[in-house]
């Protein structure tokens, strides 16, 4: 079955090369070769786990060597993959999800003349995510990792056209570059402190290694982390995303990229266990970013944007959790799962409602779209229900977990992390509220474009609607499938580890207390938006309005501190060049320039001046013979 492995990457890769290599003859049929070849990346990969849940928990991890790279004294990397339970919860995630996004991208692309390249994109966006999750060795996971920032500068910026697109995409592709700076010396260190980058060396040799060290990679994988995941400090590209099509946003922000930074903490749980600051710096970004998304979420107009203001906090619970240690690496990932159906649910309502509207995208210029659009609402209700924590659907499991984890690390830092969790949960209520209220109930507030087309809302064609519905399925019987019987933590336990922590408070209280919170937190929405009118235009608001508008300034902060920063050093440097190093160099040739015209002058060709500097050499000659006799 291991030799299957290298299938699950090849197949995406395989409609990667085709369809961006094929030329326009494939034009018609470019978007079901990509779909296909997506299909079956997910259907190796049910047969794998078929396999795997016949084997005992011990006897689950495949290996898969295709071959050595560079196999020099000292130095080896393998071109290996390594399957296990976790790299299998991701292996079906992103093939699955992923194909639903093909299938929905084939009516929502339709008229687009690139769609076959479109559809080249997505592929490869799978293809390096695989990589990513099933690579044995960090080198290898590098080449993913980079492979899906690639990918994603493409389809954000797909429509290039748009200034506003092509600017996110290297906005994006920038800010990630930080973050792979961090991965990139994170590898180093192991290298010189290991001598490998493989995973099982690595984890065996951790209890040798000096806490120190084991600090400085854990601190260089969170930076990697922020980049991919959009923490903070590195989050500032998320929402600027939202100008690539919707099912990039889909794509990019439920199941694949935004997730990678959590799988590579939980993947180095070895690294991190052994080093408890870098554990409390994750916790610690994981808690800010949660707020700060959630913040952010509770003034964006633009539905796209504030569903990112949604994934950066909802990463930052999983970031948390991870954080957590053995206590919450289980529920990092059972919520990254559960996130993946609804919020990937959540974008494409978003998408099927801008199809319907003109593409229009502020939620002010809907209302009662429900009437129009039956099967979104439904979907996208579903999908709200479940983010909420609503009892019985999958958010309220995996989020709930997640908050009794935060209280179980116990005093005070588990109180304060317990706190910042639950007023993430009543901020998550008001903000998606917010949003349902202003799509889908109320007056119509939909008015004529520039061009005096006004809107006429109906529901998506079949390719973008089934797969909102298989969508919704996932986030309402997900979480009580994976929670009955405990079954996602059995299932990883034997590779993440698990410890049930001190909590301070029993389940009963934190489930209650998280009740309370959604029910403020959705009281409130539907006391601002649902009893009101909503004006179209956006009245000023409060001080924290405006500024959660403005995405909290992080990108005034990044220009004043980084942009006009990094100008100040660059001119303090040229100065610095010109003046002092070319000053040296240039001072110094000058100076030999200068003597020498003078040395010159001596050499005018007249034999009488020659003579005269003889007979003058001779006579000192001769008064240093006589004075050294002398003495």
């Amino acid at each position: 079955m291991e030799n299957l492995i290298a299938l699950l990457i090849a197949a995406p890769l395989l409609g990667a090369v085709v369809l961006l290599c094929g030329g326009r003859r494939l034009d018609k049929v470019g978007h079901w070769i990509g779909t296909l070849l997506a299909a079956v990346s997910f259907g190796i990969g049910v047969v794998l786990f078929a396999d795997m849940l016949g084997r005992t928990a011990e006897d689950r991890t495949l290996t898969q060597n295709l071959y050595t790279w560079i196999p020099v004294e000292g130095f080896q990397a393998d071109m290996a993959f390594q399957l296990d339970q976790l790299s299998m919860t991701f292996v079906l995630l992103i093939s699955g999800v992923g194909t639903l996004i093909h299938v929905y991208s084939i009516g929502y692309m339709e008229h687009d003349e690139r769609r076959r390249r479109f559809f080249g994109y997505l592929n490869l966006f799978v293809a390096a995510m695989l990589l990513l999750v099933l690579a044995d060795n960090y080198l290898l996971l590098y080449f993913g990792w980079e492979g899906v920032g690639l990918a994603s500068y493409l389809l954000i910026g797909f429509w290039q056209h748009k200034p506003s697109a092509a600017t996110a995409a290297k906005k994006a592709f920038l800010v990630n570059r930080v973050g792979d700076m961090g991965l990139s010396i994170a590898i180093m260190l192991m290298f010189t402190t290991f001598g490998t980058f493989a995973f099982e060396p690595v984890f065996a040799s951790v209890d040798k290694t000096s806490e120190g060290m084991l600090t400085a990679i854990g601190l260089m994988l969170l930076l990697a982390a922020c980049g991919k995941s959009a923490q903070v400090p590195l989050q500032s590209w998320l929402g600027d995303a939202m100008e690539g099509p919707t099912p990039v946003s889909a794509l990019i922000h439920a199941a694949t990229m935004v997730t990678a930074g959590v799988y590579l903490i939980v993947r180095s749980a070895a690294v991190f266990n052994g080093a408890p600051d870098a554990q409390l710096v994750v916790t610690v970004v994981g808690a800010v970013t949660l707020l700060f998304g959630a913040i952010v979420g509770c003034a964006k107009d633009d539905i796209k944007k504030a569903l990112a203001g949604s994934t950066m906090s909802q990463i930052g619970y999983m970031i948390l959790a991870a954080g957590l240690g053995p206590i919450g690496y289980v529920f990092a990932i059972m919520h990254l799962v559960t996130h993946g159906f609804f919020k990937a649910g959540l974008f494409l309502g978003a998408g099927s409602v801008m199809h319907g509207m003109n593409d229009e995208v502020d939620m002010r210029r809907y209302g009662g779209l429900r009437k129009y659009m039956p099967v979104t609402f439904v979907t996208f209700g579903l999908g709200y229900l479940a983010i909420i924590g609503f009892p019985g659907l999958s958010g309220f499991f995996s989020k709930d977990m997640i908050i009794e984890a935060a209280f179980a690390k116990g005093g005070t830092e588990g109180w304060i992390l317990g706190g910042v969790t639950l007023l993430g949960a009543g901020i998550t209520a008001f903000y998606m509220t917010r949003v349902m209220l202003l799509t889908f109930f109320g007056e119509k507030r939909w008015q004529p474009d520039d061009a005096g087309h006004e809107p006429h809302p109906h529901e998506s064609p079949k390719s973008m609607t089934i797969p909102m519905v298989i969508l919704a399925f996932g986030s309402v019987f997900a979480g009580a499938f994976f929670e009955i019987g405990e079954r996602f933590l059995k299932w990883l336990e034997p590779v993440t580890g698990y410890s049930h922590g001190n909590p301070p408070v029993s389940a009963m209280t934190v489930t209650a207390a998280t009740m309370v919170m959604l029910l403020v937190g959705v009281g409130i929405a539907w006391a601002m938006y649902g009893k009101r009118p909503v004006p179209v235009v956006a009245p000023r608001g409060s001080f924290l309005t405006r500024a959660a508008r403005k995405d909290l300034y992080q990108d005034d902060f990044n220009h004043v501190v980084l942009v006009r920063g990094g100008e100040h050093l660059t001119r303090s440097l040229v100065y610095l060049d010109h003046s002092v190093v070319d000053g040296v160099v240039n001072g110094t040739a000058a100076s030999v320039g200068g003597l020498s015209g003078r040395l010159r002058k001596l050499q005018n060709g007249y034999a009488r001046s020659y003579a005269v500097s003889m007979f003058g050499g001779t006579v000192v000659l001769i008064a240093a013979t006589l004075l050294m006799r002398a003495v």
